[in-house]
């Protein structure tokens, strides 16, 4: 065979390859997802919201011990984007906990990423408003609130006698 036909030929031949592998399916897996949850860091009873993008499923879950099992649902019609939102235990232990998001069922592809649990939870109620005050700063507010309502029964009695 002269070189000329066999340049020929492999040319060919390289053209039918690219041909049959463009038509195949692709058989490579999926990129991995990539998973977040905001804020990264929370108190105990506080809420996070749960994100994982490339799944190419329309269903997903995240689980941590922090806030249990969660079902994330579609957030475009093409499901690139699976969103959730949890609150954390208020007995949640501080910490790092892992969180594990899974596309579609079980045996789907999964991330996990760590959430932190920060020591104590937000102070309710009062909020701190009574520690900062003083018995003298109560003591002119209730005399001030005492002067108030005297005045007004003055005002009352005043206009009821003419």
């Amino acid at each position: 065979m002269s070189p000329t036909r066999n340049r020929h030929r492999l040319t060919g031949l390289a053209a039918a390859a690219l041909v049959a592998a463009a038509a195949s399916p692709a058989t490579l897996a999926h990129a991995v997802p990539s998973a977040s949850v905001s804020p990264t860091a929370v108190a105990p009873g506080g809420r996070v919201s749960l994100n994982i993008t490339g799944c190419g499923t329309r269903t997903g879950r995240a689980t941590s011990r922090a806030f249990g099992d969660v079902q994330l649902t579609p957030g475009n019609l093409e499901a690139s984007n699976l969103f959730g939102g949890a609150t954390v235990y208020p007995n949640a232990a501080s910490g790092s906990h892992p969180v594990t998001f899974e596309c579609g069922g079980l045996g789907g592809q999964r991330v996990t990423i760590y959430l932190t649990v920060s020591a104590g939870a937000a102070r309710g109620g009062l909020g701190g408003s009574v520690e900062s005050v003083s018995r003298g700063q109560i003591a002119i507010g209730g005399a001030l609130v005492a002067s108030a309502l005297g005045a007004g029964i003055w005002v009352l009695r005043r206009r009821a006698h003419p």
